[in-house]
């Protein structure tokens, strides 16, 4: 595995922990710690090579549902109101919905990257 994606997933590795640990403020800690440390500790293990597609797989459209359920209703009304406030704090539970939602589905893009990595090395061997 080339070092870009050696660097890449383990980035990502620890920008999970760090979203992780943002959480633990959060109104519904105990639903968001463990979903970005599942993201971390699946990142960290792509960064080494170690690939288990099934479960990347599993992991891919299992966050994919779970983003359907926070679906924003007004992505660029949220852009928006990021930019004029110009501070992470959350004013309002829409602010939340579409966080949780992006959240959702950078985790699944990156497992799917994983997946797509994982089979492609496998199919090298």
């Amino acid at each position: 595995m080339s070092k870009f994606w050696k660097y890449f997933f383990g980035s990502w590795s620890l920008l999970f922990l760090l979203f992780g640990y943002w959480q633990i403020n959060d109104l519904d800690p105990q639903w968001w710690v463990p979903i970005y440390l599942i993201a971390a500790i699946a990142a960290g293990f792509a960064s080494f090579g170690k690939f288990n597609v099934n479960l990347l797989v599993i992991l891919t459209f299992t966050y994919l549902i779970g983003a359907l359920f926070f679906w924003p209703e007004n992505i660029f009304g949220w852009v928006g109101q990021e930019w004029q406030q110009k501070d992470l704090s959350m004013k309002t539970n829409a602010m939340e919905i579409n966080r949780e939602f992006f959240g959702l589905v950078i985790c699944s893009i990156i497992f799917a990257l994983e997946a797509i990595k994982g089979r492609h090395l496998k199919l090298e061997d």
